[in-house]
């Protein structure tokens, strides 16, 4: 199937991006508030995908995604979701910790989402793509070439110049890795705003989303952090079948394992993220 990217065109103001809601319904209410209150219009507000995941309320975050009208590409779950798989294409090890909770939340997000959720998810795009600040931007959800592709900061660069290479572009905008960071290199920048659905593991229940803004004329970009009610996310996650230490790690923002990360990321566990 060839990609659907759609393209935006230029868009003026300020950007919101953010990636991960994972059926966290309260993170999604807190970040379109900060939105609003900043003059964020939804049409300048992008998500990396994976709209649904572990949290508790996958059909209140799809319902309140399209009320909002801000924009998505599709994230690996939306793809499972769509084609009707039996798990989370998150290419987690076979066995592993992770595989064995996906186990668990992707049926109970499959239970609980309606007829009109699925057809919003399934006319999602595989990419988006726009201009800002005369700058060329692409949104991948892993990276070009796969969904579920986990890259990092520690990720070798040339894995990173390869999707630049393909795409002949300047800035890409990523998910997937739940971890926010930026790199550049040669006037390339690779940028992952993180997640709002689940903290960064680092220590913190706050959750990561990053802004785009023209300064003094040029491009310009800030991470930044966003407190929530994490404790009725939590509860919600506690009223359900669902992972309980995934509902933990909303209230400690420590990840239950690290078996996903590189050595580099998983030795920061617990330390903060400065950016």
């Amino acid at each position: 199937m060839d990609k659907a990217v759609v393209d935006l065109g230029s868009l003026y103001g300020k950007v919101l991006l953010f990636g991960g809601v994972y059926s966290n319904l309260q993170a999604l209410e807190k970040l379109k508030s900060i939105a609003e209150k900043q003059g964020i219009p939804p049409e300048n507000c992008i998500c990396t995908g994976d709209i649904v995941g572990y949290c508790g309320q996958p059909e209140e975050v799809v319902q309140l995604f399209k009320i909002w009208g801000a924009r998505s590409i599709l994230g690996n779950v939306e793809i499972q979701l769509r084609d009707g798989a039996e798990d989370c294409g998150c290419d987690f090890r076979k066995g592993s910790r992770c595989d064995g909770f996906s186990q668990m939340w992707f049926p109970y997000a499959q239970s609980k989402l309606s007829k009109s959720s699925l057809e919003f998810i399934s006319e999602l795009p595989d990419h988006l793509t726009f201009r800002f600040a005369e700058k060329e931007i692409f949104v991948v959800h892993g990276d070009y070439f796969n969904v579920s592709e986990f890259v990092y900061k520690s990720t070798p660069w040339e894995k990173k110049q390869a999707n630049f290479d393909a795409l002949q572009t300047d800035v890409i905008i990523a998910g997937h890795c739940g971890l926010p960071f930026n790199q550049e290199h040669d006037d390339k920048l690779w940028i992952n705003p993180g997640v709002i659905g689940m903290p960064a593991n680092d220590g913190q229940p706050h959750v990561w989303y990053a802004l785009l803004e023209e300064q003094n004329g040029s491009f310009g970009f800030t991470h930044h952090t966003m407190q929530y009610n994490h404790k009725l996310a939590n509860a919600h996650m506690q009223n359900e079948f669902l992972p309980q230490e995934y509902a933990r790690t909303l209230i400690t923002g420590i990840w239950d394992n690290t078996e996903i990360l590189p050595p580099y990321e998983s030795g920061l566990q617990g330390f903060g993220i400065q950016l």
